[in-house]
């Protein structure tokens, strides 16, 4: 059996814990998990107990994130790590270049050379912010046809929401195993140590890492209880370990740089856990989309999944935005995404289908930044299209597009900005919008 057709076989028969932000506990071996303390002198089954903690200690109780793991060996029982080379990751504050005001479009990344793992996948194509300081936000691609083999990765800047676009993955946590299909995403905190292995012969997708605030539920207000991500329809893995010896490498990305050390043991050894610091898997299409029943097309932020909030009240440093199957029934109403320039930046990637506000070039795996005040909306055909259709109710069930909406201007890598599937021309699909004023014509 090949590494794939043993990685699928393991991700069919997953099972997982519901609900977003709970206080979880698992136990890979009974009797792993103490009672009543969560530091006893002596932890059970000859375990160690340690903290992960992806929060101060004083934040409040609504915020704070933390979980014991309960493991075979400390994560403290590693040699040095010494730096290597970045590959194709960038972090910031991106200095290379200036924010560009001109909207961009890309293809798909190229495919991968043979042998390529998530991490030596990964391309960033910018960011904002500062790491140091843990504010901001990166988007990254990626795109991978090999496993992870005896090598594990953390990342100490941030949290990473993987957005799968072509083939499925295998994520292996510290604590326990997620399956992320296309038009799913998964989401690893920060710290949290993780292996990747692709369930098809090629895996490609988005990465959006989250140097801020983690990722929660935005508040609902005026909707009410309930309405667009249900809290449990998150999944978080059940405890499973790796009580593997020999090599194992363990590459740490830390303010911005790659490190890297060799371990005699598998990190992934996490035997029991409780917490709310843990990854989470989420299908998109369970997202119950808000929508006008009346007039006018509600401005995207309905749509938020996932916010990273900042000190000023809703002002995310980045959200994450789906655009779900939907209906769209308003009267005397243009329903596509209407044309606007937003102090907000978004960078959009499309999963699957079409997206209704672009006709063409807009393609799966590829994505476009439109930054802080750069005008878009809908292109000249989809304009001239919308505004003559009859208005009888319409299903949009033919695509699954996202957005990272931030609220600084993104700087790109300058190999985003110099790529060979960087789409020249993108401006000309507003151009030829006609003139249609009439004075005295109402």
């Amino acid at each position: 059996m090949s590494g794939t057709e043993q990685a699928r076989k393991t991700a069919e028969g997953l099972s997982y814990l519901s609900g977003f932000g709970n206080e979880h506990s698992s136990e890979a071996v009974p009797g792993a998990l103490p009672h009543g303390r969560n530091s006893p002198q002596r932890a059970p089954l000859g375990l160690y107990a340690e903290q992960l903690s992806g929060s101060a200690f004083t934040e409040p109780r609504g915020h704070n994130r933390r979980s014991w793991l309960y493991r075979i060996r400390p994560s403290a029982a590693h040699p040095a790590f010494t730096r290597i080379d970045n590959g194709a990751v960038r972090t910031a504050p991106f200095t290379e270049s200036v924010p560009d005001p001109n909207r961009l479009r890309w293809n798909p990344l190229p495919e991968p050379a043979p042998g390529t793992d998530f991490l030596d996948g990964l391309w960033t194509v910018g960011g904002n912010g500062d790491v140091t300081q843990r504010t901001g936000m990166a988007v990254h691609l990626y795109h991978a046809n090999s496993p992870m083999e005896r090598r594990v990765f953390s990342d100490a800047d941030g949290e990473l929401l993987i957005v799968p676009e072509h083939g499925g993955l295998l994520l292996r946590t510290e604590l326990g195993l997620l399956r992320a299909e296309p038009g799913e995403v998964a989401l690893i905190p920060r710290g949290v140590r993780f292996r990747v292995e692709p369930l098809d012969a090629t895996a490609r997708g988005y990465v959006c890492e989250n140097y801020g605030a983690p990722f929660q539920l935005p508040d609902l207000g005026p909707i009410g209880a309930n309405g667009l991500a249900n809290a449990r329809d998150f999944r978080a893995p059940q405890a499973a370990y790796e009580d593997v010896e020999g090599d194992v490498e363990v590459v740490s990305k830390y303010c911005g740089n790659l490190w890297s050390a060799v371990y005699d043991h598998s990190p992934l050894d996490v035997v029991a856990w409780h917490g709310n610091h843990v990854p989470y898997v989420y299908d998109l299409h369970r997202f119950n989309v808000i929508g006008s029943i009346s007039y006018d097309h509600p401005d995207p932020s309905i749509f938020t999944v996932l916010t990273s909030p900042t000190d000023t009240p809703g002002l995310a440093g980045v959200d994450f935005v789906v655009f779900a199957p939907r209906w769209l029934v308003g009267e005397d109403t243009f329903r596509p995404p209407y044309f606007h320039r937003n102090v907000m930046s978004e960078y959009m990637g499309l999963i699957e289908g079409a997206y209704d506000a672009k006709a063409e070039g807009f393609v799966p795996g590829g994505g476009s930044l439109h930054n802080m005040m750069s005008a878009h909306g809908p292109d000249r055909d989809t304009f001239e299209k919308a505004s003559a259709a009859e208005l009888k109710p319409q299903k949009i069930d033919d695509g699954l597009a996202f957005m990272f909406e931030t609220r600084w201007p993104v700087t790109l890598a300058p190999q985003a900005a110099e790529a060979s599937h960087l789409q020249t021309g993108y401006d000309d699909v507003w151009q030829g919008l006609q003139r249609h004023f009439r004075p005295g014509n109402v």
